[in-house]
Parts: structure tokens; C-alpha cells; sequence
């Protein structure tokens, strides 16, 4: 729940009036007689005029506020055509977005990118993810079979060419070549009979 001493904050428009009312002027005032309003209400309304009026001071703000809007050039131009809700768009995205996000929330644009959208096959395949297979890339095989005989023999192949190409495969050392030789001692000694003689 808002509490007593908080106003409700505005909703933004696109009329680009609210701020010429504040001074109490008509859209398109001049300069001059934006600078006279702007004195004579803020003389009225200062807060060291107003010290137990809370609503003065409030006031104060926004006009304030106005004059600094309405004084800056490019600031006025962005309200005069598009309202506060230009303004707010103007200070979130710069000053030269501001007719390109209105032109693309227009009706006309959205219906127009719909329409080349569907005549184009969403923008000629660009967002195209395949999954239809009609276009799917050449050479695209997801399960080849490799016979491990034909790769060992493209490894030695490629060992054998010269002596300056990486090694794919690494060395053997001492200590896998004696677990390889006790493994096979072992085998051979389990196929062996094993006869022992017994004193008798």
C-alpha cells in the first residue's frame, strides 16, 4: 500500500503537453515565455517561501523539472513529438533511437515485417535450423563407420611420410612394456599343465 506522502506516479504519454501545462503555457511556447513562467512560478512556489508546505516544495520539482526539459533543445524536440514516453525512451537508448523504437512499434511496420517474413521463408533460410532435412548441408553423415584397422593403418602411414610430423601416438615406456610382459608370461603360464612332484 503507498504510503500518505507519496504522490502515484504519472503514466507516460505521447502527448508532449504536460510539461507546457505545468508552467501554465500552450504547446509551442517560446523561449521567452518559457524563462517568464518559469521565474514568476518558481518565485511562488520556492520552498524558503514555503517552509511548512510540503506541496510547494513538490511543485518546485516539477517545475523545475519542465524548465530544464523545455530549455534544452533536443530535449524539447524529443517531448514535442513523442511526449514524456520519448523522453524516457531518449535516456535508455539515446537521443537518435527514438524515432527508429516508435517507427518499429507502429502497426503498419509490425504487419509489414510479418508479411516479408512469410514471403521470404523467414528472411531466405537465414534462421533456418534444418529440421525439416530438405536443406540439410552436404557431407553431414552423423554415424560413419571406421574400421580401427584402416585408422591404425592411416597412422603409420602418416608416421612413415616424414619424421617432422606430430606425434599422434605416444611412446611406449618401461613400465607399460614389463606390465605387458608379466601379463603375458602370466597367460602363458595358466595354459601350461602345472605337474609338481611330491617326496615320496
Amino acid at each position: 500500500m503507498a504510503e500518505p506522502n507519496q504522490r502515484p506516479q504519472r503514466k507516460m504519454s505521447t502527448a508532449g503537453d504536460g510539461l507546457y501545462k505545468v508552467l501554465g503555457l500552450e504547446k509551442g511556447a517560446s523561449q521567452e515565455e518559457i524563462k517568464k513562467a518559469y521565474r514568476k512560478l518558481a518565485l511562488r512556489h520556492h520552498p524558503d517561501k514555503n517552509p511548512d508546505n510540503p506541496e510547494a516544495a513538490e511543485k518546485f520539482k516539477e517545475i523545475n523539472n519542465a524548465n530544464s526539459i523545455l530549455n534544452d533543445e533536443t530535449k524539447r524536440k524529443v517531448y514535442d513529438e513523442y511526449g514524456s514516453m520519448g523522453l524516457y525512451v531518449a535516456e535508455q537508448f539515446g537521443e537518435e533511437s527514438v524515432k527508429y523504437y516508435f517507427l518499429m512499434h507502429k502497426c503498419w511496420f509490425k504487419t509489414l515485417m510479418v508479411v516479408c517474413g512469410i514471403f521470404t521463408c523467414c528472411c531466405c533460410c537465414c534462421f533456418c535450423c534444418f529440421c525439416c532435412g530438405k536443406c540439410k548441408p552436404p557431407g553431414d553423415e552423423e554415424h560413419v563407420y571406421v574400421d580401427p584397422e584402416d585408422l591404425e593403418a592411416q597412422i603409420r602411414a602418416e608416421q612413415d611420410r616424414g619424421e617432422h610430423q606430430p606425434v599422434v601416438v605416444q611412446p611406449h615406456t618401461a613400465a607399460v612394456e614389463k606390465a605387458e610382459s608379466d601379463h603375458d608370461q602370466s597367460a602363458s603360464n595358466h595354459s601350461d599343465p602345472i605337474f609338481t612332484t611330491t617326496d615320496q
